[in-house]
């Protein structure tokens, strides 16, 4: 008697999938899936893990070689922690709503075990079936996918639990079939062709910031007039470009802003802070947040609106690198200041009323400013090339640079 084999049934993994080209799908998958289906960058780099891994993860550890950089002493790798902590936080629900990861883009090197038709007519929606062993490689995103391996391979040490983990769905896009060379060229296009965004700029729009929340209230704390009509300063804040341009309807950044708001607080510690997360348990010593806050935004906010023609005009007021010298000068007039350099309000204010704010190349060359052959003066230096020297022109009239800016 003869056994009859059973009728061939594909076996492997099942993802719900919507095609977007004829070649790639997108979709959602649990933490379970993702560590099942790709393993450990981390481990795959790690030589004695490798010896003793499985012939199929020593292959996909070969073919990952060829299309991502590594991750062992450098920078990528290195972020790995704090994005998982950043997921962990996300997950247990302590950043709100305001928290995303983007979708990983991953390359499945061959083709599919089987792809159904569609489940509901006219939604393209499709079952997917992956091979037990099948090579998936993370061509864009690959520092999340090990993130999600470090979570799940201990949820307690970031206060999960596999539960936990299990409920979370991970939006991914899969590319089927792909050459090499084609992997190669995704991993190009992603990570080459898309403009980089600037650290300040990136900063301005972190709401957890402490100094970007501050900044914030500062400019909806002033109403300024423009053509007879009163308005919010914050509709003069832009806080979506690295710098303002001429046919904007706003004068000064968000970023610039920012600046200012971190020298006050931090004097001239604050120039190297001005593209660093401010975090409120890194305030000056014996402060705390509600107090920055009750000094900080009466205070800016009174000097934006004492200089608010100055703002409205885009003088040399809205420059980043002036800014921040100011927010140096303003410095001197907090509680937490140094008692020796402590300044008065009413000496500030003295210091500041004969500046002369124009964009004027005898005014503010050499200080904040470099001016080209046309006499055009040029403010792209960054706050800290020239914000210690605007603050110490503020603060010393007497000085060269004190008397330049104010006309002397």
């Amino acid at each position: 008697m003869r056994i009859t084999m059973p009728t061939a049934v594909i076996e492997g993994t099942q993802l719900t999938v919507m095609p977007f080209r004829a070649d790639a799908v997108i979709g959602t998958m649990s933490v379970p899936t993702l560590v099942q289906l790709v393993p450990s960058p981390r481990r795959e780099e790690d030589v004695k893990t490798l010896k003793a891994a499985s012939g199929a993860v020593r292959r996909h550890a070969e073919l990952r070689s060829l299309v991502q950089r590594a991750l062992k002493s450098t920078q990528k790798g290195k972020n790995v922690g704090s994005y998982a902590e950043y997921i962990a936080d996300g997950v247990k629900g302590e950043l709100g709503a305001g928290w995303s990861t983007p979708p990983i883009t991953f390359w499945h090197a061959g083709p599919l075990a089987a792809l159904s038709d569609e489940l509901v007519t006219g939604t393209g929606l499709r079952t997917l079936t992956i091979t037990p062993g099948t090579s998936i490689v993370a061509i864009d995103g690959e520092t999340q996918t090990t993130a999600w391996h470090e979570l799940y391979d201990d949820p307690e040490r970031f206060g999960l639990t596999y539960a936990e983990l299990a409920a979370v769905r991970i939006p991914f896009e899969l590319y089927v079939d792909l050459s090499v060379a084609d992997a190669r060229q995704i991993f190009y296009d992603r990570n080459v062709q898309g403009v980089v965004v600037a650290k300040n700029l990136a900063m301005s729009m972190d709401q957890r910031d402490f100094a970007t929340r501050l900044a914030h209230r500062v400019a909806d704390a002033v109403k300024v007039e423009i053509d007879d009509r009163i308005m919010s300063f914050a509709k003069l804040v832009n806080a979506s470009k690295r710098q303002v341009g001429k046919t904007d309807p706003e004068v000064i950044t968000l970023s610039a802003l920012r600046a200012l708001v971190i020298t006050t607080v931090y004097g001239r510690g604050g120039l190297s802070r001005s593209a660093e997360t401010v975090h409120e348990d890194e305030l000056p010593a014996e402060t705390d947040a509600q107090q920055v806050e009750r000094c900080v935004v009466p205070v800016l906010a009174g000097l934006i609106s004492g200089h608010s023609a100055h703002f409205v005009a885009r003088s040399a007021l809205t420059a980043p690198a002036v800014l921040a010298g100011l927010g140096i000068a303003v410095h001197h007039t907090t509680p937490w200041a140094e008692p020796s350099n402590a300044l008065a309000a009413d000496q500030l204010s003295r210091l500041l009323s004969d500046i002369r704010w124009e964009r004027d190349a005898r005014y503010w060359d050499g200080v904040a400013a470099k001016a080209g052959a046309s006499g055009r003066l040029n403010f792209s230096g960054g706050v800290k090339d020239s914000g210690g020297r605007v603050a110490d022109a503020i603060l010393y009239p007497a000085t060269e640079a004190g008397r330049r800016i104010r006309g002397r």
